[in-house]
Parts: C-alpha cells; sequence; structure tokens
C-alpha cells in the first residue's frame, strides 16, 4: 500500500483501518480480519471506548511494533496541558504500548481556544519526549491552525478532516497541504450507499472492474488523503484494501470534485 511522508520524515501509510463505533466485543475480530488483510494503520481515539480492546488485539497479532503505526487522539473533556498529558498515558496504557505514531487533538474548544493551545504545549511535550513520534490536529479550520502556527515550537504535521465526493474540502486541503500538513479524511467513502450509487462513481467503477468503494477509495489516496474505510464485513475488510494497481485520471478526479456540495455527514 502507498504511504507518504509527514513533514518530519516520518512515513504514514496512507490507507489506515477506523475503529470508530467497533464495540469492545467485536474488535478482535475486526483487528484480526484488518491486520491479516495487510492493513499497518490503526486509527483510534480515547472517545471510542474500546483502546482496551484494540491493544489487547494488537499484542494477540504477533506483529512487530515497528511495523504498525497507530494513531490515538484526545477528547475534548482532556484538553489543557497537565489533563492531555495524563489522557495521553491513560491511552498508552489502554493501547499497552510504549509509543504513539501520531497523536491529535480530536475537536478545537471554539468556546475556550486557549485551552486548545495549551493542549497543543502538551503535544509538543509528548513528542519532545519522544513518547510520540508526530503531532497534529483533527477538525480545525483554517483560522484555527494559524492561531496554532503562531504559537507553536512544533508545527502540527496532520489535520484529520471530514472528507468524501459530497465534501471535498478543496480550500481546506489545499491550506493543510500549502502549510507542510498531511491531509487525512475519516468518513472517507460517506454513509450509507448515497455516495456509492451516485452515477459518477458507479459508471468508473464498471470502467475499472472495481467497486465503488474502491473507486471513492482511490479517489482520496490519488488527491494526497490518508483514510481509514471501517466495515464489520471481512469480505468489504478486504476489499477496501484493495485498491492498488490503478489510477484514476486527472479528468476523472475532476469529475469526482464536481460532486462536492459542501455537505456534511456528520458533527460539524
Amino acid at each position: 500500500m502507498e504511504t507518504t511522508q509527514l513533514s518530519n520524515g516520518v512515513t504514514i501509510p496512507m490507507l489506515g483501518f477506523g475503529t470508530y463505533l467497533i464495540d469492545s466485543k467485536d474488535v478482535p475480530a475486526a483487528i484480526k480480519t484488518a491486520l491479516d488483510a495487510g492493513y499497518r494503520h490503526l486509527d483510534c481515539a480515547h472517545i471510542y471506548g474500546n483502546e482496551p480492546a484494540v491493544g489487547a488485539a494488537i499484542k494477540a497479532s504477533g506483529i512487530d511494533r515497528s511495523d504498525l503505526f497507530i494513531t490515538s487522539k484526545v477528547w475534548n473533556a482532556d484538553q489543557g496541558y497537565d489533563k492531555t498529558l495524563a489522557a495521553f498515558d491513560k491511552t498508552l496504557a489502554d493501547l499497552q504500548l510504549d509509543y504513539l505514531d501520531l497523536y491529535l487533538i480530536h475537536w478545537p474548544n471554539e468556546e475556550n481556544f486557549e485551552l486548545t493551545l495549551d493542549t497543543w504545549r502538551a503535544l509538543e511535550t509528548l513528542y519532545q519526549q519522544k513518547k510520540v513520534r508526530a503531532i497534529g490536529v483533527s477538525n480545525f479550520s483554517e483560522s484555527q491552525l494559524e492561531q496554532v502556527f503562531a504559537m507553536a515550537k512544533v508545527k502540527p504535521m496532520v489535520n484529520q478532516i471530514e472528507r468524501h465526493p459530497y465534501k471535498v474540502q478543496a480550500e481546506l486541503g489545499k491550506f493543510d497541504t500549502d502549510n507542510g500538513l498531511i491531509n487525512e479524511g475519516y468518513s472517507p467513502i460517506g454513509h450509507g450507499h448515497l455516495i456509492l450509487e451516485d452515477p459518477v462513481i458507479t459508471k468508473l467503477a464498471e470502467k475499472y472492474g472495481k467497486s465503488p468503494a474502491q473507486i471513492v477509495l482511490r479517489w482520496q489516496v490519488d488527491t494526497g488523503f490518508v483514510v481509514f474505510p471501517k466495515s464489520s464485513k471481512p469480505a468489504r475488510v478486504k476489499e477496501n484494501f484493495e485498491i492498488s494497481g490503478f489510477n484514476l485520471t486527472a479528468a476523472e478526479i475532476a469529475e469526482i470534485n464536481t460532486l462536492d456540495q459542501d455537505k456534511h455527514l456528520n458533527y460539524d
């Protein structure tokens, strides 16, 4: 699977497996299926409530730690310098790891952004202590990122945002890239079957002999986004990983971009 490099030189797989909404009892089978399919990048978060189960599944896999890329995120209630450091330690213990590859601020605190800036200082401390290989943010706007840039000793390396053909995020995505951040996209194929039944997507699926989901994921990667498809069905998990061997043309990418409705399918 393709990889890309963060601004500090750390290599990140462009296709990861999302752990959102996976019940702890279902985690062992889900993680095993994903790792067996070839995924080596797991996207986690404290608020998902399943990090202890994910940690146990990672340990049970027997895969060398250096071959995995593990991300987690600090939740809103844990923002602030000291609370963030404590939340990180809890996540590390839950995941049974000695370090994380990437740690993100899950959401900006819009009512008290100073608290978010204190949280960023904590992430810088963790980075300097080599407890995490890279740090970044999630769901940050251009203006919020600029406020972080103005005070940061270490600039964010990632911005994880909602991204799919109905919300292309062209302006924010370009801003991130221009400022040295790698874009990550969650909900990469949307919810339900709306996007996957779009005539533009189904036409390309027929042309390439791929599933509509594979076409959308190929579009994500071809446009530089790191993404985390999630499914509870083993066949679908495997299928989502099998997007190598073809690329969309510039014209096809542009055609998918025209589907943009600036439509949030998640919380804005």
